[in-house]
């Protein structure tokens, strides 16, 4: 069974800021919001509530990046645990298939034989029957 079934709350957070945050979605938010935050702060010159070179952006762009960087993480964590389950339970499928595989093929060996004796022993009936007449 794939562990997808059991996340936690934790999981399904870090899954969704993951999501959003790798997205053109939020690329073109965030883009607009910087470009709109710095024009806002550079029209009002020295009244600005954070003036070039805009430090407090940078504190928060830090902060943003702190707490998002560890988050996508656990996410790439956890798909890469769901990655290994994957392929683990392909792998057994495989094995098993291999196995059933193998079974055909010997059950196909002993037809043959089977087929092949009969057919030896038909041939010598017809000899015998041939040798009769």
């Amino acid at each position: 069974m794939l562990m997808d079934d059991d996340r936690t709350f934790g999981e399904n957070i870090a899954d969704a800021v993951a999501s959003f945050g790798g997205s053109w979605r939020f690329i073109i938010i965030f883009a607009v919001t910087l470009i709109v935050y710095t024009l806002i702060n550079s029209l009002l010159g020295r009244s600005a509530w954070d003036p070039y070179p805009f430090i407090l952006l940078n504190l928060f762009l830090s902060m943003i990046a702190a707490i998002q960087a560890p988050i996508i993480m656990m996410s790439q964590n956890r798909q890469a645990k769901k990655d290994r389950e994957l392929a683990q339970k392909t792998e057994e499928e495989a094995r098993d298939t291999l196995l059933k595989s193998i079974e055909i093929n010997t059950e196909c060996h002993r037809i043959m034989k089977l087929f092949l004796l009969e057919t030896r022993r038909l041939k010598q009936l017809i000899n015998t029957l041939q040798e009769k007449q």
